[in-house]
């Protein structure tokens, strides 16, 4: 695939307090590692080193974006940041960076959609998967990473497969965050699998399925790069910024907040799905994160106390507790019991913006 397209608009308020509307889930560095967005940069250039970086991300991130990519950029990969005015969910944001790579590219070239806060190993692994998508994408096919589900989860959407399809199979439904009963009969069924929503494809055929299924996604793209031709964008710390400016402020107030799955794969008969090899995970609560990861603090002393996980940027003292995860970032704590996590986003409602 010739570009690789990150998704980076989340405000991750699942991981409250270290995730903040001012601080997203895409810029945390959790276990010593990079953060999730630098990580994901490295996961595409995995894939093509030649391959153009292009990052979608609202305008509120646009300098926290351009400073942890520029160890990309400084190391030769060529890196994009094209900053929404709004928020409008993934479609628009795909569809945006087609406009980009399209003029840049041309219609044949082929996409890679990453989520810039998924924990993804190993990479090889990915890669060699990465390619049996492109090879759909060659054929005019949308392809989707389908992850073989570990359980009968309720917080991902799910893909039904059906026939085979080159090395891959053709997308038979997609299904909503199903309840218990239902996630039960989709893990005993065999060919359902956790939505990843990560994808590849032409530009051309998003650009025929955004026309034949999205029409108000489509259209202001189209009317963008038909009146108003953009230029070359400019560059910061080795960084292009492309896409800013009037025209595309005008464009974004015609948008639907719609996701690609709502817009374009529910409806297309172009879809098709790549079993994952790799391990995947989206980190979308602290008891995943606690199972995926190490303390993280400067020090945690523990006294009589067993299974807990701390993410801390000051000391912390566990004193005759049991299976907590404590998590204490800028002024802010949160201490949960394991298994807790559905609340957290209560506890960011309500303190969210406290100091």
């Amino acid at each position: 695939m010739e570009a690789i397209v990150i998704l980076a608009g989340g405000s991750g308020t699942r991981l409250w307090p270290a995730s903040t509307p001012e601080k997203p889930k895409q810029f945390l560095s959790l276990g010593g590692a990079e953060s999730f967005l630098r990580l994901t940069a490295r996961r595409g250039l995995a894939v093509n080193p030649k391959a153009e970086i292009v990052v979608v991300t609202h305008l509120r991130y646009l300098d926290a974006t351009i400073r942890e990519l520029a160890p990309c950029a400084r190391s030769g990969a060529a890196i994009t940041v094209l900053p929404e005015p709004e928020s409008r969910n993934t479609a628009p944001a795909i569809a945006f960076a087609a406009l980009y790579l399209k003029r840049k590219l041309g219609p044949q070239a082929r996409a890679l959609i990453l989520s810039a806060d998924h924990l993804i190993r190993p990479q090889e692994v990915f890669a060699a998967d990465a390619e049996k998508a492109a090879r759909l994408g060659a054929l005019g096919y949308i392809a989707v990473f389908g992850i073989p589900p570990a359980d009968a989860n309720t917080g991902y959407g799910y893909i039904e497969a059906g026939e085979e399809l080159g090395p891959g199979f053709r997308v038979r439904s997609f299904r909503e965050k199903p309840d218990a009963a239902a996630a039960a009969r989709y893990l005993a069924g065999g060919n359902y699998y956790w939505n990843s929503g990560m994808f590849l494809f032409s530009l051309k055929t998003l650009e025929e399925e955004f026309a034949a299924h999205a029409p108000d996604v489509h259209k202001p793209f189209l009317g963008l790069a038909q009146n108003a031709p953009p230029g070359e964008g400019r560059m910061e710390e080795g960084v292009r910024v492309w896409g800013e400016g009037g025209a595309l402020r005008a464009a974004y107030e015609k948008l639907p907040s719609i996701s690609v799955d709502y817009a374009v794969m529910e409806k297309s008969a172009k879809a098709a799905m790549v079993k994952a090899g790799f391990e995947w995970n989206d980190v979308g609560s602290w008891d995943e994160a606690g199972r995926l990861y190490g303390d993280e603090a400067p020090a945690v002393f523990a006294a009589d106390a067993s299974g807990n996980r701390v993410f801390s940027d000051i000391p912390v003292a566990l004193c005759g507790v049991r299976d907590l995860v404590v998590v204490i970032r800028d002024g802010r704590a949160l201490v949960m019991k394991k298994g807790s996590s559905q609340l957290v986003r209560e506890a960011a409602k309500a303190l969210g913006n406290n100091a």
